[in-house]
């Protein structure tokens, strides 16, 4: 596990050398493999498209998913005037394991994990180490459908944790993210508090 770990920071550096110095930034709703692989809630011809940048062991982003997450949905989502992306950020190694099972469910169960994983986190995310953090993890996703094969499948899947380092050093480029949540409406950066309130006033502007 150790191995692997450092094999992910060590491609974390070559990406950002390669992105950082070869790579010209491209918009990163413009592309087409991107799109593919995002977790989306809501009508692709909504007029607001909020992305949402979150770490799945971040306790903020989990606060959010439960509390503002549910509300956008209520008045925004179900009537079409929204859609939301829920975008990988992972801070930690725990929570790229957590980011790339998310992307190994079946797509119609990707928000149920999100709902799941977010509910949990305080149960998961408990551990000295990281195999006690993915045993615990393996537990809350079996009543997914993944089973213990597919899990462990899942966690040595190098394309998937490939794209999701990609995806966060093209991001962390695109939009100068500091800290998670990190809330991005049509393109623009939320200023001020994550909260339903602001996020609503930025809404009704654009609707």
């Amino acid at each position: 596990m150790l191995l692997k770990m450092y094999k992910l920071i060590l491609k974390l550096k070559i990406f950002y050398l390669i992105f950082f110095l070869l790579i010209p930034i491209k918009a990163y709703s413009d592309n087409l493999e991107i799109k593919k692989d995002m977790v989306v809630m809501g009508s692709n011809e909504a007029a607001v498209k909020i992305k949402i940048f979150s770490s799945l062991t971040c306790p903020h982003c989990a606060n959010f998913h439960k509390k503002v997450v549910t509300k956008i949905k209520k008045k925004y989502v179900d009537s079409g005037k929204v859609q939301l992306i829920f975008m990988d950020f992972p801070l930690d190694m725990a929570a790229l394991n957590a980011s790339i099972l998310l992307h190994c469910t079946d797509k119609k169960k990707q928000i149920q994990f999100l709902n799941i994983i977010y509910k949990n986190q305080e149960v998961w995310t408990k551990g000295s180490n990281i195999d006690d953090i993915n045993n615990n993890l393996k537990k809350i996703v079996k009543d997914l459908g993944i089973s213990s094969s597919q899990f462990d499948k899942c966690l040595t899947n190098e394309t998937i944790s490939d794209k999701i380092l990609n995806f966060r050093i093209e991001a962390n480029q695109k939009y100068s993210i500091e800290s998670t949540p990190t809330i991005i409406i049509n393109e623009k950066k939320l200023e001020g508090s994550a909260n339903f309130e602001n996020i609503e006033k930025k809404i009704e502007k654009l609707i």
